[in-house]
């Protein structure tokens, strides 16, 4: 079980990347996963979540830009493309990942925040994904 979490963690490093790459190069997100995957060394990630969370992303984008909007102080393309990354993979898996639990989710953004964004930019990603979690996750403690 340990093992797997940290096979989906390493997914997560490598789908905000990934997302990045998209949003930088002005690719689709689907476009973007199989050059990527042959690209990088994913040996100890999870290859299928990270192309299913790649594949739920590419065709909930607009959904989840929406959910995310509701909570944001600015504009969704206003924000870091690294946060937006880390904003639509937290999201996508709060709305359709209802086997990974909520604060598994939310820590992992902050872990992300802290690893590719700005000196505060997990606190900002903690409360976007912490509000997100209220709406879509009430019944689950945190």
């Amino acid at each position: 079980m340990k093992a797997q979490a940290a096979a989906r963690s390493r997914s997560r490093r490598y789908l905000v990347q990934a997302l990045y790459q998209a949003g930088m190069t002005g690719e689709s997100i689907a476009e973007v996963v199989e050059p990527f995957i042959a690209d990088h060394n994913m040996k100890r990630a999870d290859l299928d979540y990270f192309r299913e969370l790649m594949l739920g992303i590419s065709q909930e984008a607009e959904h989840l830009e929406s959910l995310i909007k509701t909570h944001l102080d600015r504009g969704f393309h206003e924000l870091d493309p690294v946060i937006r990354a880390i904003l639509l993979l937290g999201s996508e898996e709060l709305t359709r990942r209802h086997e990974v639990p909520a604060p598994v989710i939310i820590n992992e953004g902050i872990e992300l925040a802290k690893m590719f964004g700005s000196t505060d930019s997990h606190r900002y990603v903690n409360s976007i994904l912490d509000a997100l979690a209220k709406v879509h996750r009430s019944g689950e403690s945190r």
